[in-house]
């Protein structure tokens, strides 16, 4: 089967949003919403949300599913405002559990906060498989950027989240904890053995060097040929050499701290205090 996918691309985080529908019906699934967040004032907005809410709206699409890849570091989740107006079941992969008492250190979290993954509808496994319509999604368990990395099959369509990039521009940082580029190599090994003419849908695009265009579709075909990180049958010794030199170049994402703290809760705000107000911790020289 050949999902229907139509992108949502929001430049202020690199972030791309997916819509998948079935090619013949009404079913769909939104995958890595996205809420926009103005760090100076600690304003949100849906804007981004609001888009994608009017295209379901306006195909006539049933929502059955809003899919995390992953507990992104690089942008906050729209899943609850979204449920909140068109239903579906919010999933992410089982091991958010590990994230959720990773960062619940990071940030103190108090007792009130779960750490046990109850904030979503449902955690994925490896092997997991579910259903939008007559579509079936596969569940494949790609960690190495973050321990609850998941990437979702459907059809000739596979969501990727931050495992790979375009061609040209490689593979997810793997300097977060929990991160490993060793379990990276492995996890893209999996996305690779796909059939070559496999649609692959990446997380974010920066546009590489030389290229002038924001682009995310790909095929595994082409990964496995091009990809500069790990294509052309890359040693997984030589992998984890460059992407453990690079990842020591770079400086965290920039809305790295509001959005942890909000993604592993499936997307809501921490509990106001007692003044009514939410607040966003910043942990000195934690992170």
């Amino acid at each position: 089967m050949k999902p229907q996918v139509h992108a949502f691309f929001d430049e202020a985080t690199n972030t791309l949003t997916y819509v998948l529908r079935e090619p013949e019906g009404r079913a769909c699934a939104i995958v890595d919403s996205v809420l926009d967040f103005d760090y100076a004032s600690g304003r949100t907005d849906t804007r981004s949300a609001d888009a994608v809410i009017a295209f379901v709206k306006d195909q006539g699409l049933d929502l059955q599913w809003i899919l995390e890849t992953h507990v992104h570091a690089d942008h906050l989740s729209a899943a609850p405002y979204i449920q909140e107006r068109l239903g579906g079941k919010i999933g992410i992969g089982q091991r958010i559990t590990v994230v959720q008492e990773t960062f619940g250190k990071v940030f103190n979290e108090g007792t009130r906060f779960q750490r046990d993954g109850s904030q979503f509808d449902k955690l994925f496994e490896e092997g997991d498989s579910f259903m939008i319509g007559q579509m079936r999604g596969d569940v494949l368990h790609t960690p190495g950027h973050t321990p609850a990395c998941l990437t979702y099959v459907v059809g000739d369509a596979a969501f990727v989240g931050d495992t790979l990039f375009m061609p040209d521009f490689g593979t997810a940082r793997c300097d977060f904890p929990g991160g490993s580029s060793a379990t990276l190599f492995d996890s893209v090994q999996k996305i690779l053995a796909l059939p070559d003419e496999t649609r692959i849908f990446v997380g974010h695009d920066y546009k590489a060097p030389g290229r002038e265009e924001y682009a995310w579709e790909t095929t595994v075909g082409a990964q496995k040929a091009l990809n500069v990180h790990i294509g052309a049958g890359k040693s997984k010794e030589e992998f984890i050499a460059m992407r453990d030199a690079r990842d020591a170049t770079l400086a965290m994402p920039r809305l790295i701290i509001p959005s942890l703290q909000v993604n592993m809760r499936a997307g809501q705000m921490p509990e106001p205090e007692d003044n009514g107000v939410t607040y966003l911790k910043v942990p000195v020289n934690g992170i």
